[in-house]
């Protein structure tokens, strides 16, 4: 087994305990994971706010190389990361591949993207302007999904802003990203990056620590809450990207074959396992039968199995809490709807669902209601478009959905009506590192990506200079 360690200061550290990482594909441990410790919490925290005031002094072009550098090392640690990458995560080799490529493309991306001051007034009599400013030290806290890309397009604006960063990946999924720490162990001064594990107990003392200015968590609703209460006493700034249960709302003019497809591939991205994956499809009656055997012929000739198997087109569930969650959902499909793919859990090692299609299934039913966060995929039935968007809109997530149809003016008009953060036409799942992803209600709080995401990792300073006169004269 390869020897995993924290970066704490600039150097590659091992824990008194670790923490088994567990093979979702087979439940067998591929690694042994370091535990920090609070003291090395602590420890991580000082040398991150001991370098900061170096690092925000340091020139923005000069940041911008060093982000570069580090998607330079990505580059060349592509195939150690992305067999870390399946092995913890499940997902197919090709898969987590593309995870370094995307990581790798979101750290040039934000390199090229500036900071620049903007003169309000500028005249004789007075000059304003408004500065960005770092705030500090971030904390970012990652989930499982996707570790590596998530702790980069957190790493990437917090550094170019002129932060620095205590970063902790999730527990069952910590060893790309400590592989990443030593990859770019040479490339940014000590303490600008640090890199801890835990096993779920340091959460807490991270987001309430007085020396961090902000925190950017990335997980589900609920632990989001507890984040945001545990960072009030120091009023910290939060990024808060939560969970979601984005909506796919097909009009009754489209083509069923081909929007089939569109669909089935946006809802079971990484096995169901992404925030803005569609997971809940709602279709009028007049195409509801023929738009559900498409989605349950695409989902029953799917292979689902373990990432490193070439043949696996969708890998497992990451961890058994989350497996067992799904089963649940599973359960209630069973009873109060008709499964037509799917559904059948192997008995056997490891996590694998196979992908899950559920007709004949209401609103008020959790299937529906709220986010499964796996390969299951409910499709309900709709007469009244009015009454389907107003539905829609009911719902406590506005993270992102979609509206399907053959006229370009017809889905806008729909599009215009959802309150999410984001709405597709014709398309799910469509983002890219410059295209800013917002929050609403319980879906989180502020902006990830794009100029407006760089933003996030800022404070608004204003110079505001009288001309007229001199003080004291």
């Amino acid at each position: 087994m390869q020897n995993f360690r924290l970066l704490i200061n600039g150097r590659l550290v091992p824990a008194r305990e670790t923490i088994e990482v567990i093979n979702p594909a087979d439940e067998s441990v591929l690694a042994h994971c370091p535990k920090a410790s609070i003291e090395q919490l602590e420890q991580a925290v000082q040398a991150a706010k001991q370098a900061f005031p170096s690092w925000s002094r340091t020139p923005i072009a000069e940041r911008r190389v060093q982000l570069i550098l580090m998607a330079n090392a990505l580059q060349i640690h592509k195939e150690e990361l992305a067999l870390l990458l399946t092995g913890e995560q499940g997902k197919p080799l090709a898969q987590a591949r593309a995870e370094v490529d995307y990581a790798q493309a979101f750290c040039r991306t934000i390199a090229d993207m500036r900071l620049d001051s903007e003169r309000l007034i500028d005249n004789d009599q007075q000059h304003v302007e408004l500065q960005r400013r770092p705030l500090g030290v971030v904390a970012a806290i990652t989930p499982w999904n996707f570790p590596l890309l998530i702790a980069c397009y957190k790493i990437a604006p917090a550094l170019l802003a002129g932060n620095t960063l205590v970063l902790k990946p999730a527990p069952t999924t910590p060893l790309a990203t400590l592989k990443l720490g030593e990859a770019i162990l040479n490339i940014f001064p000590p303490g600008v990056v640090n890199i801890i594990t835990d096993n779920n107990d340091l959460g807490p003392v991270l987001t309430r620590h007085p020396d961090i200015r902000k925190v950017s968590f990335t997980g589900s609703t609920e632990t989001g809450k507890a984040v945001m209460s545990s960072a009030a006493a120091t009023l910290k700034r939060l990024t808060l990207e939560l969970g979601g249960n984005d909506a796919a709302l097909v009009l009754d003019d489209v083509d069923v074959a081909s929007v089939a497809e569109g669909i089935f591939s946006a809802a079971f991205i990484n096995s169901g396992q992404v925030c803005v994956a569609i997971k809940r499809v709602y279709v009028p009656d007049s195409i509801y039968d023929p738009f559900c055997d498409a989605i349950a012929t695409l989902a029953a000739n799917a292979v689902v199995g373990n990432g490193m198997n070439p043949a696996s087109q969708y890998g497992p569930v990451q961890n058994r809490a989350q497996f067992d969650k799904v089963c649940g959902y599973l359960h209630e499909a069973r009873r109060h709807g008709t499964i037509i793919a799917g559904g059948e859990v192997p008995d056997q090692p490891g996590f694998v669902i196979p992908l899950t299609v559920v007709r004949d299934i209401k609103d008020g039913n959790p299937v529906v209601d709220e986010e499964a966060f796996g390969p299951l995929l409910p499709i309900v039935r709709y007469s009244d478009l009015d009454q389907v968007v107003a539905s829609l809109n009911r719902s406590p997530y506005g993270l992102g959905g979609s509206v399907w149809s053959s006229s370009l003016a017809r889905a806008e008009s729909v599009a215009n009506q959802l309150d999410t953060g984001t709405v597709w036409i014709n398309q799910h799942c469509a983002f890219g590192p410059h295209i800013p992803m917002p929050t609403t209600r319980a879906s989180g709080i502020g902006v990830e990506w794009g100029q407006q995401g760089l933003e996030e990792f800022t404070t608004l300073k204003v110079i505001n200079m009288n001309r007229t006169a001199a003080a004291g004269h």
